[in-house]
């Protein structure tokens, strides 16, 4: 039934992804191209040995495409297999044809287990980390209970390890960048303050020279601005 009814599922599948495009409001050219892509473990078409077929809709006699909004894609497992044992497969090269034997790696139908694609699988996961990712969901998958525990035991005292370090390198963040602060606070204040008695002390002389200027003498002028009589005498210089 599978194999004789597959190409009618496609296409009711097809056409109600198709019609739900269509909201309210919207115009027929808005709708989006739909591309039905089927995987099968079963062998469906007679008239083909490839294992990946496309249709469109195509005029009868002179075969140009009427639009691009329908596409089929039809994935053969068995003849992929076959292909592969042919040696006519190249999962190096063939972007495609290397995910398809991942997909291909165990046979539900007969229960088989393709090793030796396995192992090809693995050496190209080497070089292709997205396939390596992959490879470790797979094995993960694929793992008794047992397994699927003792993996999860191991990555959490990995993430654990990560998350320590993680948080170590932010408290050590924090304190820095707490310490600048404070040091860009405390030197503001200090050179507020170190404002103020400069002031202060540019006033004291001002002050100073009005009452040398004045005639009062340098103890009464030192008594009244708290200069030094060293800094008074400087200023009475200036003044002379």
């Amino acid at each position: 039934m599978e194999t004789n009814y597959m190409i009618n599922r496609s296409i009711y599948y097809w056409s109600g992804v198709y019609r739900s495009n269509l909201q309210k409001r919207m115009a027929y050219r808005e709708l989006r191209t739909v591309i039905a892509i089927n995987i099968l473990n079963f062998d469906l078409l007679n008239d083909t040995k490839r294992f990946h077929t496309s249709f469109h809709l195509y005029e009868d006699k002179d075969f140009f495409k009427l639009t691009n909004m329908m596409e089929f894609h039809f994935v053969e497992m068995p003849k992929l297999i076959n292909e592969w044992k042919q040696g006519k497969l190249d999962p190096w090269n063939d972007l495609l044809a290397r995910w398809l034997l991942l997909l291909g790696i165990v046979d539900s139908r007969t229960d088989t287990f393709y090793e030796d694609i396995y192992n090809e699988l693995e050496a190209i996961a080497m070089k292709d980390d997205v396939l390596k990712s992959a490879f470790k969901n797979w094995d993960y998958l694929s793992a008794t209970q047992e397994e699927r525990l003792a993996y999860e035991a191991r990555l959490k005292h990995v993430l654990d390890e990560e998350a320590a370090i993680r948080e170590a390198e932010l408290r050590e963040k924090e304190a820095l960048e707490r310490g600048l602060q404070k040091g860009i606070q405390q030197g503001m204040k200090q050179g507020i303050e170190q404002g103020i008695e400069q002031g202060q002390l540019e006033k004291a002389k001002e002050i100073a020279q009005k009452m040398l200027k004045k005639g009062l003498d340098i103890e009464s002028v030192m008594e009244l601005t708290g200069l030094s009589s060293d800094a008074i005498e400087i200023l009475k210089r200036n003044i002379d």
